[in-house]
C-alpha cells in the first residue's frame, strides 16, 4: 500500500476531526455570496444600512471562526504527517540495516532528507486538497441557494480548467522528475570537474571534458524547457477555471437580470468566484503541481533507497541461548571484500566468550550478525536452533559502545525490557550502578541523556540489559567508558546472571575473565583459552603484550 494512503487510513478519527474543522473553516466560503447579496439588496439599496452592516458583521464572525478552525486543521494535519514521517524513517532505517548500507552515513542522510521533504509535501497536499474540496462544495451550495442560474455561467469553465490541470499532472510529474535527475547529474559532473581541474589540464583533456560537460548542461536546459512548457498548462487552467467565470458572469448579467436576479446577487456571485472559487483552484494547482509532484518524487526515491523487505513471520523465543554460525560469509557490498568468510562458530548455552582482534577484524560485525542487526550474505546464524531473523526480540540484548538512554525517569529506562516487579535494586547493585542512582536523585528522577556522561549511560544500559529476560547478552565494547574496577564488576555480574554472554573486549582483563576467547584476524579466526592462544597465536601474544586499559577501536 502507498505510504501516504496508509497514513490516512490508519487514523480515521483524525480524518473525522479534519472534516469537522474543515466545515467550520469553509463557512465563510458559503456565506460570502449570501452576505454580500443581502447586504446590498436588503440593506444598502433600500436605505437599511444597519441591516447591510449586520450581514457584513455576520461574515466577519464567520471569518473569525474560520481562522480558529484553520489553526485546528494545522494541528490535525500535523497529527497525520508525523506518523507518516515515522513510517518512512522506519523504512529507511530498516532498509539500511537489511542491506548493510547503514554504515554509509551520507546515503542515510540523503534518505533522511527525502523523508523530511516527503513529510512537508504530504502535509501540504492534504491541506490543499481538503481545502479545495470543502471550498468548492461550499460555493456550489451557496450558488444553488442564492441563484441557481449562476451555476450555468460559473461551473462549466471552472470544471474545464480543473480537468485541464488534472490531465496535465502526470506529465508534469514526469517532467519534474526528469528535471531533478538532470540537475543532479549536472551537479555531480560539476563536482567531478572541479576536483580534477589540474589533472584535466595536465593531460590535455580540456576539449573532451568540455564536450561531456556541455552535454550535461544541454540535457539540464532541455529538461528545464520541457518542464516550463508543461508548467504553462497550469496558467491556462487557472485562466479557464478561475477568471473565465468572472467574464461570463459579467457578460451574462443582462440575461440574469431578465430572470429576476438582482444586482446584489450578481455581485455576490462575483464574490463567490473571486474570493473563494478562484483562490481554491489556485491553491490546488500550486499544491498538487509543486507539493504533490515533490511528494511523488520523494516517495519514489525513498522506496528506491529502502525497498520494502519481505514480511516478517512470527517471532520465536528459543529455548536456549546457544549460538551457532554455519559457513557465514558477510561483506558490506557486492564488490567489497568479505569481512567474514565461511565462518563456523558454536557458542554453547551458558558460555562466556570474549572476542578480540585488531581494528577492522570484524568483531562488531560478528556482534551485529548474532544480534540480528545484519543478515549474512551466505550461511546461517541460529539462536537456540532458530534462525536469527526469526528470534523474538526479547530473547537477546545487544549493548553497543554508545549506549542509548531516552528521556524519562530512571526507573522507566531501567525497566524498559522488564516487568515492574523485577528485582530492580538487586540488578543495580550487581552491575555497580547504585552510586549513579543516588547521584541522579533516585529511580523517579528525570533523565536528560545529554547531561549524562558516556560512562553513566553505559551503566544505565548495563542495568537495563541485566534486568531483561534475555538468554543471550552481547556487550560490544559496552564498558569501554567505565573504569576497570566497575567494568570487572559488571562483567562478573553478567557471568553470574546465567545465559550466554558474548563480550567484544577492549581490555585484556575482559578476555582473561572469559571462559573462551575468539581471536579474529581478517577472515581467519582462532578460539581457545588465554593460555592456549598465547602459545599458539603470535598475533594474540602481540595483542596481549600491547593491551592497555584505555579503549581501542
Amino acid at each position: 500500500m502507498n505510504p501516504a494512503v496508509h497514513a490516512l487510513r490508519r487514523e480515521p478519527r483524525q480524518l473525522v476531526r479534519l472534516g469537522l474543522w474543515s466545515l467550520v473553516e469553509a463557512a465563510p466560503a458559503f456565506l460570502i455570496g449570501h452576505a454580500v447579496a443581502r447586504a446590498i439588496e436588503d440593506g444598502f439599496a433600500v436605505a437599511q444600512p444597519w441591516l447591510g452592516l449586520g450581514w457584513l458583521a455576520a461574515l466577519g464572525l464567520a471569518w473569525l471562526a474560520g481562522a480558529v478552525a484553520a489553526r485546528q486543521v494545522v494541528l490535525v494535519v500535523a497529527a497525520l504527517a508525523e506518523p507518516f514521517r515515522d513510517d518512512l524513517l522506519t523504512r529507511v532505517v530498516e532498509g539500511a540495516i537489511r542491506t548493510g548500507t547503514g554504515r554509509d552515513s551520507a546515503a542515510v542522510a540523503r534518505a533522511g532528507l527525502q523523508v523530511e521533504l516527503a513529510r512537508d509535501a504530504f502535509a501540504a497536499v492534504v491541506t490543499t486538497v481538503r481545502g479545495f474540496v470543502f471550498t468548492v462544495a461550499s460555493v456550489v451550495l451557496g450558488l444553488l441557494t442564492l441563484a441557481p442560474e449562476t451555476l450555468m455561467l460559473v461551473m462549466p469553465p471552472f470544471l474545464a480548467g480543473l480537468a485541464l490541470f488534472l490531465a496535465s499532472l502526470p506529465a508534469l510529474a514526469r517532467r519534474q522528475r526528469a528535471y531533478l535527475v538532470a540537475d543532479e547529474r549536472l551537479a555531480e559532473a560539476m563536482t567531478g570537474v572541479a576536483g580534477a581541474l589540474r589533472d584535466i589540464e595536465a593531460c590535455g583533456l580540456r576539449e573532451s571534458v568540455t564536450g561531456r560537460f556541455g552535454h550535461r548542461v544541454g540535457a539540464q536546459a532541455a529538461a528545464a524547457r520541457t518542464l516550463a512548457r508543461v508548467s504553462a498548462v497550469r496558467t491556462a487552467a487557472l485562466a479557464a477555471g478561475g477568471w473565465l467565470p468572472v467574464v461570463l458572469v459579467l457578460a451574462g448579467t443582462p440575461w440574469l437580470l431578465e430572470r429576476g436576479v438582482g444586482a446584489g446577487v450578481v455581485v455576490g456571485t462575483l464574490a463567490y468566484v473571486t474570493q473563494s472559487l478562484a483562490p481554491a483552484l489556485g491553491g490546488l494547482v500550486q499544491g498538487l503541481g509543486v507539493s504533490g509532484v515533490r511528494l511523488a518524487v520523494s516517495l519514489g526515491r525513498i522506496l528506491q533507497l529502502a525497498p520494502p523487505g519481505v514480511p516478517a513471520g512470527p517471532r520465536i523465543r528459543p529455548l536456549t541461548g546457544e549460538v551457532r554460525l554455519g559457513a557465514v560469509t558477510f561483506a558490506y557490498g557486492p564488490h567489497s571484500a568479505p569481512v567474514l568468510d565461511s565462518l563456523d562458530l558454536t557458542i554453547p548455552e551458558g558460555d562466556h566468550l570474549a572476542v578480540v582482534g585488531p581494528s577492522g577484524a570484524g568483531k562488531s560485525t560478528l556482534a551485529s550478525l548474532i544480534s540480528g542487526m545484519l543478515r549474512p550474505g551466505e550461511g546461517e546464524v541460529l539462536i537456540g536452533g532458530v534462525p536469527a531473523d526469526q528470534v523474538d526480540f526479547g530473547a537477546r540484548v545487544l549493548i553497543p559502545q554508545e549506549a542509548y538512554v531516552f528521556r524519562g525517569t530512571l526507573r522507566e529506562n531501567l525497566l524498559y525490557h522488564a516487568e515492574p516487579d523485577t528485582g530492580l535494586e538487586e540488578a543495580v547493585a550487581a552491575v555497580g550502578a547504585a552510586g549513579l542512582v543516588d547521584e541522579l536523585g533516585g529511580y523517579d528522577a528525570q533523565v536528560e541523556p545529554g547531561a549524562l556522561s558516556a560512562g553513566q549511560r553505559q551503566l544505565i544500559a548495563l542495568a537495563r540489559a541485566y534486568l531483561a529476560p534475555a538468554s543471550l547478552i552481547i556487550l560490544d565494547e559496552a564498558t569501554c567508558h567505565l573504569d576497570p574496577a566497575t567494568e570487572a564488576r559488571a562483567e562478573a555480574a553478567f557471568a553470574r546472571r546465567g545465559g550466554t554472554l558474548v563480550v567484544i573486549a577492549h581490555r585484556l582483563t575482559s578476555a582473561l575473565r572469559a571462559r573462551r576467547i575468539l581471536l579474529m584476524d581478517g577472515t581467519r579466526v582462532s578460539i581457545g583459552t588465554h593460555e592456549e592462544l598465547i602459545r599458539t597465536s603470535p598475533l594474540y601474544a602481540d595483542l596481549a603484550g600491547h593491551w592497555h586499559p584505555e579503549p581501542v577501536s
